[in-house]
């Protein structure tokens, strides 16, 4: 319907009518009017008392008359000490009075960060306090407090927008709150409706209906705003949606689950709807246009028919299954050919029993599977330079029970694609802009969609460079998933590394960008679901694959999560500890920036200058701190966002003085921010899913003490003459397969690759796990199932009638013991060689050393097809094998060298080196070896080829410490070389 329109305004641009809001006001404590008087007293006797202090007792400080050199060489008096001394005093005075100048303008007028006067630090910081301790029972402070039924929403005039928070906070925080106004309308304002299918709800009185009305500056109409406004509640969106969807509209479009509400489209309104922007059922209506009213007229016309197509899908027309909350979120493109990220690899919504917190992560469970990767990887090597107290071994402990199957929910659900490319995509627009001479825009949130990326801005930044496009206005950068896939590495910073998801609506991830919001984010909800989402948060944080350096403070929970990353999480005990520690820290950043001559941090992170410095720094404060600690928390986020530092503070009761944005996560795993227009599937990890996490990185923990026998491999095989393997498989090298027929030709790649998965995984592989590995983007329970039983049908039996694939008491598929490849030999038999027969047997020992090392025929899986075998990535076998071999080598050289046979270790340790030719222990002992040759000119050959193979970044320490000690003119050769 057309806006109501003023006595005085005939514009078109007038605003809609409104349903005004209560704004809660705070009642005055005894305590409040104490420190206004004290403030006032201070402030006057700051103010007047000094100058006339000085004025009465001190006087005139300065010479009267121009000095003559005879006075500089005169001798200094107490009085001239006196009148240095009172110069000081004014200057301060002076300093102290443009403080309470500017902050007393600030705080009065709302608009506008106080500006800061010129080495003013603690004299601004002492003026601003006692301004906003004056203001506070002031009848001012009151005015200055904007009313919540403007949040969001222009004004005439010329005004500002009002001012949006959660909860307000008089004077100090006015643009603060401005700038989370403009944040929250960026995040808001513009978007699809999404939803599921509703209830018809049950209405009463006369049908009503609503026209959406036309953007006013950054604002649009929303389901959420138009049930808010005049049905009393945001939630009762779902109402409107029912009546209205799949409707025919004016423009011949439909209201569905991926489509925008649009200007002049008809919303049929349930009968208690209230307000002047209505109009009953269609009709004559004063001061509506014929135009519009032949409009509503049409659209009612459709509104039977539609609800009883919507009744056919609900037996007897009674409720069907409640639909979730819409959000605000961009457009989907229409046939987007990705699924969305974190699809799970079955069709099924049966988890198996894995946990549903890691499975619908994805980005988080591949943050938290490639730092695990990367600490596996370095306990093996710290393993392998000799740590204190013992070797741990080439076997990391296979983990069990809870453990077990969160590592398996995160192999999953990962999704390391989608990190490389978002990671890819934000790192080439850096470079672009930085190309162009262009800085990077303040990006509030991004959008996952239909495998795309949308970059919310907060506000217009003109057009993005190439491959990026506009969005649906001019707040969104928008890069498809196609386009993304086409970037190249670029060696720059990473932009928003303090990007963190918060949920999903439908097939979108929303991801908010924490250290650009102006100001501080409040969460509220139930300890333990709080507990969840600050847990969720802190480990995708600390994980991801999107960010360089970051540090991320903790208070009040996740003292556990360090192990997680040490490098980047810090607890903190206390919030007293938190304030002291982020004042000084902003003071800083402040410093650094304007000695830098940067606006924000973001002119100041990639370009030429990159500074490490501008890392951005998360705090995570789960306790609900005291009043005053809000407000010196607030005090201190007002600024937060242009220094890189991001505040995200939990609070019991729902309101926290001087927040920003608020959210809520409900009891049902709901996230819910109304400001912003947006109630999500909340991404939450749940205190037992917590521990297990925690659980698989402190297993791998390099600095665990070592001590104890080395783990024995999860399967090991009987290596005597008896032994021999019903099927045996080649997988060290090129991939083989005796003792069974070729299965069929068209399938015979994946069920290759099946198989070589459960190989390399003789402790079991949850079925779920199998499917993510060969179906990374998902596939249907029935293609599952026929794989299986291709599979089992093509292993076959044991002549006793045993299965050799079966599923063991936790429902993983295990192989048989007469299932064997070379891998579990070569595990088998320099475990029998060092931990066995070998042991007391010499002989045993090195003839097990042998036939070990004769198994390496080259890489893993050396000839598999591109494109295949993806799953790799996740593993770490691709450095188990490279230590397992070189230490078959080290020990079979150490068998040879005690009986004096150099030739045969050398031979050992090249064979070794063709498959662990970056091992620094086995060109060690080759050194030594060929010394023990007595041949001076091999060795000076040997140490010249290390020299040229250390290229640009020399010979490592130790070799070059080794190479003085057995070839002291190992320099002079190596200079002549070169």
């Amino acid at each position: 319907m057309p806006r109501r329109r003023t006595s005085s305004s005939s514009s078109s641009t007038a605003p809609r009518n409104r349903t005004p809001q209560p704004v809660r006001v705070q009642r005055r404590t005894v305590g409040d009017v104490l420190r206004a008087l004290l403030a006032f007293a201070a402030l006057l006797v700051l103010l007047a008392g000094v100058p006339a202090a000085l004025v009465l007792f001190i006087g005139w400080p300065l010479p009267h008359g121009v000095p003559s050199l005879d006075w500089l060489r005169s001798e200094i008096t107490v009085s001239t000490f006196l009148n240095i001394l009172t110069v000081v005093v004014w200057l301060a005075w002076a300093q102290f009075t443009a403080c309470v100048l500017v902050e007393v303008k600030a705080a009065l007028s709302g608009v506008g960060v106080p500006g800061r006067v010129p080495g003013a630090g603690p004299s601004q910081l002492l003026a601003r306090q006692l301004v906003a301790a004056l203001l506070l029972v002031g009848a001012t402070a009151a005015g200055l407090t904007p009313g919540l039924s403007q949040l969001g929403h222009s004004v005439e005039g010329g005004q500002k927008p009002a001012v949006a928070a959660a909860r307000q906070t008089p004077g100090l925080f006015a643009q603060q709150q401005e700038r989370a106004a403009d944040g929250a309308a960026a995040v808001a304002a513009q978007a699809s409706v999404a939803a599921a299918h509703a209830d018809a709800a049950h209405r009463h009185g006369d049908t009503k209906y609503y026209r959406i009305q036309p953007p006013e500056g950054r604002h649009h109409d929303s389901l959420w705003e138009i049930a808010q406004r005049h049905l009393g509640d945001g939630r009762r969106y779902k109402e409107i949606y029912a009546l209205n969807k799949d409707r025919v509209q004016p423009d011949g479009s439909r209201l569905s689950e991926a489509s925008l509400i649009r200007p002049g489209w008809i919303m049929e309104m349930p009968g208690d709807a209230r307000g002047g922007d209505l109009v009953e059922a269609p009709g004559a209506t004063a001061g509506v246009p014929a135009e519009v009213q032949r409009q509503i007229a049409d659209y009612a016309g459709s509104g039977d028919r539609a609800r009883d197509g919507a009744d056919a899908h609900a037996p007897g027309g009674t409720d069907t299954a409640p639909a979730p909350v819409p959000a605000q979120r961009p457009a989907a493109d229409a046939g987007a050919g990705h699924p969305a990220a974190g699809a799970t690899a079955t069709g099924s919504a049966d988890s198996f029993g894995l946990p549903e917190a890691l499975l619908g992560a994805p980005l988080l469970a591949a943050g938290l599977l490639g730092a695990l990767g990367r600490r596996r990887r370095q306990a093996l090597w710290q393993s392998a330079i000799g740590a204190v107290g013992g070797r741990r071994g080439t076997e990391p402990p296979t983990p069990t029970g809870d453990a077990a199957d969160a590592q398996d929910a995160l192999l999953v659900g990962a999704d390391p694609e989608g990190v490389r490319l978002l990671d890819l995509s934000l790192r080439g627009l850096a470079a672009r802009l930085a190309a162009d001479s262009r800085s990077l825009p303040t990006v509030y949130a991004a959008w996952l969609t239909g495998g795309d990326l949308h970059l919310q801005l907060a506000q217009p930044a003109g057009k993005p460079p190439a491959p990026w496009r506009l969005g649906q206005d001019q707040t969104f950068w928008t890069l498809a998933r196609a386009d993304a896939e086409r970037l190249d590495d670029v060696d720059t910073a990473a932009p928003y590394p303090g990007l963190v998801s918060l949920g999903t609506l439908d097939d979108s991830r929303l991801l908010l960008n924490l250290e650009a919001v102006p100001g501080i984010v409040s969460l509220s909800g139930r300890e333990a679901d709080r507990a969840a989402f600050f847990a969720s948060v802190a480990a995708e944080l600390a994980t991801n694959g999107w960010s360089d350096r970051m540090t991320i403070t903790l208070v009040g929970f996740g003292e556990d999560l360090t192990p997680l990353a040490p490098s980047r999480l810090r607890h903190l005990d206390s919030v007293d500890d938190l304030v002291e520690t982020m004042e000084a820290e902003t003071r800083q950043r402040r410093g650094a920036l304007g000695a830098a001559g940067h606006d924000s941090v973001l002119t100041g992170r990639t370009g030429p200058a990159r500074h490490t410095r501008w890392a951005p720094h998360l705090v995570l404060l789960a306790a609900q701190p005291s009043a005053a600690d809000a407000v010196t928390l607030a005090e201190l986020a007002s600024d937060a966002s242009r220094l890189g530092i991001g505040y995200l503070v939990g609070t019991e009761t729902g309101e926290l003085p001087g927040a920003s944005w608020e959210m809520e996560v409900t009891p049902e795993g709901r996230l819910l921010a109304p400001l912003l227009g947006l109630e999500l599937d909340a991404q939450l990890l749940p205190a037992a899913q917590r521990r297990a996490v925690v659980e698989l990185f402190v297993e791998a923990d390099p600095e665990r003490d070592p001590q104890g026998p080395a783990p024995a491999p999860p399967f090991l095989v009987d290596v005597s003459e008896q032994g021999r393997p019903a099927v045996y498989a080649r997988l060290v090298g090129p991939y083989e397969i005796i003792g069974l027929d070729g299965p069929d030709g068209d399938r015979s790649a994946l069920l290759h690759e099946a198989l070589a998965l459960l190989l390399l995984h003789r402790e079991g592989v949850h079925p779920r796990v199998l499917c993510a590995a060969l179906w990374p983007r998902g596939v249907t329970d029935d293609v599952r199932d026929a794989l299986l039983d291709r599979l089992r049908e093509w292993l076959g039996t044991d002549p006793d009638g045993t299965p050799r694939l079966s599923a063991d008491p936790t429902g993983r598929l295990v192989l048989a013991e007469s299932v064997v490849s070379d891998l579990d030999v070569l595990r088998s038999l320099y475990h029998e060689a060092t931990q066995g027969r070998g042991v007391d047997s010499r002989v045993v020992r090195g003839r097990l050393l042998t036939d070990a090392l004769v198994l390496v025929r080259g890489p893993l899986l050396a000839d598999r097809p591109e494109g295949r075998y993806r799953w790799l990535t996740h593993e770490i076998i691709d450095a188990r094998l490279p230590l397992l071999v070189a230490d078959i080598g080290l020990a079979l050289s150490a068998f040879h060298l005690e009986k004096e046979r150099a030739e045969k270790a050398i031979e050992a340790l090249d064979a070794a080196l063709n498959s662990a030719p970056d091992d620094e222990r086995l060109w060690h002992e080759l050194l030594r070896a060929t010394h023990a040759t007595g041949d001076g000119e091999r060795l000076r050959t040997l140490a010249a080829g290390l020299v040229a193979r250390g290229g640009a970044r020399g010979v490592p320490p130790r070799t070059e410490a080794l190479l003085d000690e057995l070839l002291p003119t190992w320099r002079g050769g190596a200079t002549a070389a070169g």
